[in-house]
């Protein structure tokens, strides 16, 4: 059996245009090839797009320029005050240059992962506990200019760095909240005594008022009774002058003396020294 030339001119053209559909290639708007011809890297990506890859020739590594987010499990980290906590965070971080990211690196998402491990360990090693907790937007920019800076001739930008949850041993929160216990309690009573004082000040501003009016303090007793009214007391209290209580009041040495003819004064027997005279 003899095969005709143009069936075989008809089998070679069904093979190169089926090796030409095998070569074909579509990139996303979000990807770019990098393409090694015999081992050599084009300079320039492919895509995106429809692209040619002339295999066993050609060789494609896609590559992806979507912002990938980068879990950082918990860490366990000394602060510069000698407290032990855990801390994890999150790493926004985006391909920039793709050769970089292929040439450079043999897995660029793992090695991301693990310099944000141990950058997290190193930097926040070096705050103290305080700063960790109030000034953690100070933190996080620092966290991402480092990573950043490491990660840059691996054609990776670190977009954003954020510490997501700081893990405290219970001791430490017990002594925190006594800490913050004890601020408010200073807190009230610093009010408290201010308030005081500025009650005292006029109270002494309505005294001097009142000095040089007497009839001012009667209408305050008035106007105090008619407050007391109002509210359907039982007890009604009446303020009573103390020049009036001193007419009541009698000295002592006047009770059991009283004058001789002589100029001398002469004690007055009670009833006890009577008795012993009669004795006597």
């Amino acid at each position: 059996m003899t095969i005709e030339p143009f069936s075989l001119v008809a089998i070679g053209l069904g093979a190169i245009v089926l090796y030409l559909l095998t070569c074909i290639r579509v990139l996303d708007e979000y990807e770019r090839g990098v393409v090694f011809r015999l081992g050599h890297v084009q300079r320039k990506p492919r895509g995106p797009g429809l692209t040619m890859i002339f295999w066993p020739v050609d060789r494609m590594e896609r590559v992806s320029l979507r912002t990938f987010v980068n879990d950082v499990p918990p860490q366990d980290i000394i602060t510069k005050d000698n407290v032990s906590v855990s801390v994890n965070a999150v790493v926004y971080s985006r391909v920039v240059d793709p050769l970089k990211a292929i040439l450079e690196v043999e897995n660029y998402r793992y090695a991301t992962s693990e310099l944000s491990q141990t950058t997290l360990r190193s930097v926040l090693g070096q705050a103290e506990l305080d700063e960790l907790l109030a000034e953690r937007d100070r933190l996080n920019q620092h966290l991402r200019d480092t990573i950043d800076q490491q990660s840059d001739p691996w054609g990776i930008k670190i977009s954003m760095v954020e510490v997501k949850h700081v893990d405290l041993p219970d001791a430490m929160k017990r002594a925190m909240a006594q800490q913050a216990e004890s601020e408010r309690d200073r807190r009230a009573k610093v009010i408290h005594a201010e308030g005081e004082f500025q009650a005292s000040t006029r109270l002494r501003d309505a005294a001097e008022v009142i000095k040089d009016h007497p009839m001012a303090m009667q209408m305050r007793f008035l106007q105090t009774l008619s407050d007391l009214g109002t509210e359907k007391n039982t007890t009604i209290v009446f303020p009573i002058p103390l020049d009036l209580l001193n007419l009541f009041a009698r000295p002592k040495a006047d009770v059991d003396q009283r004058p001789q003819p002589n100029g001398r004064d002469q004690r007055v027997d009670g009833p006890e020294q009577h008795e012993r005279r009669s004795r006597a």
